[in-house]
């Protein structure tokens, strides 16, 4: 700060060794005058006004030293108030520039939750039409065209849920209810809703259930295994997937293994970022590199880990680690 203060005064700086120079030429020139006692003149000057610089430092630089230690954001308390001219005239700017700040934040937030509930509106009324076409699926005979008609149906029905949940993850914490959790009926909800899907593959179910329960929020865990599941689904044909829950190192844990086609190894870092879906099968358009961003999300809101092992060719398995119970204290508040 010192030596932006020296830069920002270096034109009285420059003024004061002028007339210092000056009153040394004079007694130079002219004889009349001891110059002597214009070195005395020039030293006291000089004395005079380091010590005015040092007041003036300290006085005029406290404000802009709490303006320069205070992190930019919406909170000015921390910032010395103004006592000078100018001062206030930063002051100023800085709580106008904060209160427009404040009113455009605002109304992007207003406008941001009205297309939130303008979106989420939408897919409640989707899900009404959607339900009828299934039931009118369910009354088709011919087994192929019904068979190909669910596995779109079950299609749309996905990205529709996974929208829903998306948009609603930014306020998970209003919509979390910590609980003990049955694993086994949670599972099986899950692998009913795709069974059309397993059957048109060829893929079945190895389930093992050391661990029947687990102290977690359902309704979000169910949409968790979901999104693993439907992963697990799209890159597998003719193979079962296992569903296993242990305990180890006194933690739960969840495993879903499949043998599809795995995750090339440069890929396994990026899996879990937005809207990433391979580079090894970029052109594949069934993916679209949301479905484990979600879960990784979810998963960081419920506390839960998930680990990720696979071999190319050779298949996935995701490791669901739950927390303990003490850990879900923060949870249970909200």
């Amino acid at each position: 700060m010192i030596k932006q203060y020296l830069a920002e005064r270096r034109g009285w700086i420059f003024l004061f060794l002028s007339l210092q120079a000056l009153f040394l030429f004079i007694s130079y020139v002219d004889s009349a005058i001891q110059v002597s006692s214009i070195l005395y003149i020039v030293l006291l000057s000089f004395i005079v006004f380091i010590l005015f610089l040092i007041v003036r430092y300290n006085r005029e630089t406290a404000y802009y030293k709490s303006l320069k230690e205070w992190y930019p954001g919406i909170d000015t308390k921390t910032i010395r108030e103004a006592e000078r001219p100018l001062e206030k005239i930063v002051e100023r700017a800085l709580r106008l520039q904060t209160e427009s700040y404040l009113l455009e934040t605002n109304q992007n937030l207003t406008e941001i939750e009205q297309e939130k509930d303008d979106l989420l509106s939408w897919i409640h009324e989707v899900k009404t039409p959607l339900t009828t076409m299934q039931l009118m699926i369910d009354r088709l005979e011919e087994p192929v065209l019904k068979s190909q008609l669910m596995n779109e149906w079950l299609r749309i029905h996905l990205l529709l849920d996974q929208q829903l949940h998306q948009k609603k993850i930014p306020f998970m914490e209003n919509d979390v209810y910590v609980e003990k959790a049955a694993l086994e009926p949670l599972i099986f909800t899950e692998i009913k809703a795709l069974q059309s899907w397993c059957f048109q593959k060829g893929i079945g179910f190895d389930v093992l259930f050391e661990i029947k329960e687990v102290l977690t929020d359902t309704k979000w865990l169910g949409f968790m295994v979901r999104q693993l599941l439907t992963n697990a689904i799209k890159y597998s044909e003719g193979a079962d997937i296992k569903i296993h829950s242990f305990i180890k190192d006194g933690l739960v844990h969840l495993q879903i293994k499949d043998a599809g086609r795995g995750i090339d190894p440069r890929d396994l870092p990026r899996i879990f970022d937005k809207g990433f879906t391979s580079t090894k099968n970029h052109k594949d358009n069934a993916a679209t590199g949301m479905g484990l961003y979600l879960t990784k999300k979810v998963a960081a809101e419920l506390n839960i880990h998930i680990d990720v092992q696979s071999k190319l060719n050779e298949g996935t398995t995701f490791t669901l680690s739950f927390a303990k119970k003490n850990e879900f204290l923060k949870l249970t508040s909200m």
